[in-house]
């Protein structure tokens, strides 16, 4: 009986054994998950963080290194050479990582080469032969207005609050105030600049809506190379056939276009477009647009600061508009999305 007595406390005391190690293993295996969530999510956040400044702060930037770089070169061929380069080192990254696109992404990347480049950065690159940097910000800084009444009619849903509406309406006077009052009418393709700015910016919007829509969803770099590729083509050869050849001349480009155009093919075109890109896949397109909140102040200083843009009261006041109404339309759109 001692021995049986022995042999079940011996079985009793292992099994007991054997149930801690296995909670043990659990409460370690739980803690491993909850550290590696932790990890995961603060990872998240940082990404998050540093691709909000980067199109934030870089792009604010890059007004002021376009209108160095279209000093000596001329304007579409900075923006066709541009992304040629920044679109092919995307490109051979994607795959390298066996990425390959297919024919419906490659059809979708020229719509969005179309309106992003060709459109939008064609027209701004023109423009600020004749518009200040500074000054072409303040005017693209009116997107989220314009992505907003897009995506409404897109949608055809119209809904409207008060913010909404003092946003759209501060917007336009601040457009207003800018496109007659600056000075910017310096003679007849001067006059057009505005306009180029403003068209480009529309563009830009539509690009933004198709691109949330289209079958390049699901790999950023794939579609920043692709579009970025399309946008070149199509900028390369426009430029070409309105007869920039004639105005290249390579041994008359400066050192301060080539920085620019250096700058603005890895940090604009490289670094902030993709990050661009990857906040689409994963945020609303009026969040994602309030870039233009922080993009005019960095370019009207940089412009004042280092290329002798002046800043009158009408520009200041034009100023406090246009970011007054980004704001309001943003914090508009989001009272209209929590109430359903």
């Amino acid at each position: 009986m001692g021995r049986v007595t022995l042999r079940n406390e011996y079985i009793t005391f292992n099994s007991l054994q054997g149930t801690r190690m296995s909670d043990t293993a659990q409460t370690i295996t739980a803690q491993t998950a909850l550290l590696d969530a932790k990890a995961a999510k603060s990872s998240w956040r940082i990404r998050v963080i540093l691709a909000f400044l980067a199109i934030y702060v870089i792009w604010g930037s890059t007004y002021l290194a376009i209108r160095y770089a279209v000093e000596t070169i001329p304007p579409l061929y900075t923006a066709g050479f541009r992304h040629l380069v920044a679109g092919s080192a995307l490109l051979a990254w994607a795959l390298a990582k066996g990425q390959r696109p297919t024919w419906a992404q490659v059809r979708a990347s020229l719509v969005i080469g179309f309106f992003f480049f060709l459109l939008g950065h064609g027209s701004l690159h023109w423009a600020e032969q004749y518009v200040p940097s500074g000054l072409c910000s303040l005017l693209i800084a009116i997107e989220p207005i314009i992505v907003f009444l897009m995506s409404s009619a897109a949608a055809r849903v119209w809904r409207m609050n008060g913010m909404l509406l003092a946003g759209i309406l501060l917007g336009l006077g601040g457009v207003g105030i800018l496109v007659r009052g600056t000075g910017m009418e310096s003679g007849s393709r001067g006059s057009l600049g505005p306009i180029a700015v403003l068209i480009g910016a529309i563009a830009w919007s539509a690009g933004i809506i198709y691109s949330r829509r289209s079958k390049l969803s699901g790999s950023p770099l794939l579609l920043s190379a692709l579009s970025l590729l399309a946008g070149s083509a199509m900028l390369l050869t426009t430029g070409t056939l309105v007869g920039e050849a004639k105005d290249l001349s390579i041994a008359n480009i400066t050192t301060k276009s080539w920085l620019a155009l250096a700058y603005l093919i890895f940090f604009g075109s490289i670094i902030a477009f993709t990050a661009y890109n990857w906040l689409l896949e994963h945020y609303s397109p009026t969040l994602v647009a309030t870039h233009t909140y922080v993009n005019p102040i960095v370019a009207v200083l940089l412009g004042w600061l280092y290329a002798g843009e002046t800043i009158t009261l009408k520009v200041g006041i034009a100023a406090a508009l246009v970011v007054g109404a980004v704001v309001l339309v943003d914090r508009g759109t989001s009272r209209l999305q929590r109430l359903g």
